[in-house]
């Protein structure tokens, strides 16, 4: 008797043909996942730094330091130079105008005082000369005059007399045209000696007055002289605090060379270098901000320099208001200068993620906070803390701000806690 074998629905033969298939289409999903999909990275949030997006009052500033210096600063010069004979003060000494610093010594510069000393001295010889040669040659020429002046009063008596006795027919003709003759002739002489006195009053005052010009000449390079080898002894032309005071005991100093300067304690500036980035964007008259002893204080810019060294150029800004209590030369501030007015724009906070970016995409965070999308934005100004969002993002969205260093081609994140 034959008996009915029951066919077997799940043989080892079908169960590995299913399995087989179920393999192929499983890789087939995961290639299609993994080429056609998204490139995802797993991020704990713990590493990240989420940022929101506000809108709100942006100024846009940037940093710079600053280095306070005195208000006004005088320079010192060696005026003609020397060797440093003798130091009064130490650098940093305050002194008062007029207090001596540093003594200098120049030989030359002492000989050719005494040589105009001695010229001073044959001018006025010569003058005094010039002078008693003149009156003794006015007083001859007087003399002369006195004599003459008889000689003609004498000369005058007679030919009236004989005039007369001549009219009254008491006298010859002959006798009558001596006399005149005698007359005329000493008035003439009269006459030109009265011109001599006058030419020689006239070259007496003009010898005098030429005199008087070489001497008091001579007197002037004198006293300029004088003034050089006083300024031997180089002293502080207004009261202020002496520095940067370099002079040694036996240096010479060549003439125009600088020997320290006086900074006057009337008040400071701080002078500012700038990115020449911002030269077309920095006016007299922008403020700006600094930290000092955990106060706030106003700076404003008083002077541009608009010539560039070193890819920077320089401003110097004023206090505006209270002045720092103990503030010193030499220190450097932290400023923060605004470039513009405040305004209102949407913000978002700086980070690293710029670096990899160029300000040109972002990680933005779903509503979810469970994943981050890549996406495009444009960014604006800058300030110290935000970037000027100027498309991509909106307000109260939230964005990954840290450094996107190991994240390369990486589309999303899945962000777990």
């Amino acid at each position: 008797m034959d008996r009915v074998i029951e066919k077997k629905t799940w043989t080892t033969k079908r169960i590995l043909t299913i399995a087989g298939i179920t393999a192929i289409v499983g890789l087939i999903g995961a290639s299609y996942y993994f080429t056609s999909g998204k490139s995802k990275l797993n991020q704990d949030t713990d590493r990240l730094t989420i940022s929101e997006v506000k809108k709100g009052p942006y100024k846009d500033n940037i940093p710079v330091n600053g280095v306070v210096l005195p208000l006004t600063s005088i320079f010192l010069d060696a005026t003609e130079g020397g060797r440093v004979e003798e130091k009064y003060v130490e650098d940093g000494a305050v002194m008062k105008k007029g207090d001596p610093i540093l003594r200098l010594s120049n030989t030359n510069l002492m000989m050719t005082m005494m040589n105009q000393q001695n010229t001073v001295y044959n001018t006025l010889t010569q003058m005094q000369i010039n002078q008693t040669n003149a009156s003794q040659n006015t007083v001859n020429k007087r003399t002369s005059m006195a004599d003459v002046e008889s000689l003609y009063n004498e000369a005058e008596r007679v030919y009236k007399l004989d005039k007369r006795l001549y009219d009254e027919k008491a006298i010859g003709l002959q006798e009558f045209k001596q006399a005149e003759n005698n007359y005329n002739y000493y008035k003439q002489k009269r006459a030109l000696i009265e011109q001599i006195l006058q030419q020689d009053s006239a070259s007496r005052a003009q010898q005098s007055a030429q005199d008087k010009r070489s001497y008091q000449g001579s007197q002037q390079a004198l006293s300029i002289m004088e003034k050089k080898v006083g300024e031997l002894i180089v002293r502080a032309p207004a009261d202020g605090q002496l520095t940067s005071l370099d002079a040694e005991i036996g240096e010479n100093k060549n003439p125009g060379q600088r020997l320290g300067q006086v900074d006057v304690l009337s008040g400071f500036k701080v002078r500012v270098n700038v990115d020449e980035h911002y030269l077309s964007r920095v006016f007299v008259g922008q403020q700006g901000d600094f930290t000092f002893a955990n106060k706030s204080y106003k700076l404003k810019i008083k002077k541009v320099f608009t010539q560039v060294l070193n890819n920077t150029f320089q401003v110097d800004m004023e206090f505006v208001g209270e002045v720092p209590q103990g503030i010193r030369r030499g220190q450097t501030l932290q400023i923060v200068l605004a470039l513009s007015d405040e305004t209102t724009a949407i913000l978002l906070p700086k980070g690293g993620f710029f670096q990899q970016t160029g300000g040109n995409w972002i990680f933005k965070v779903s509503e979810d906070g469970k994943m981050a999308t890549r996406v495009d934005i444009q960014l604006g100004r800058q300030s110290i803390d935000y970037y000027e969002v100027l498309g991509g993002l909106n307000p109260g969205d939230k964005v990954i701000t840290s450094s996107y260093e190991n994240y390369g081609n990486i589309q999303e994140l899945v962000l777990k806690k």
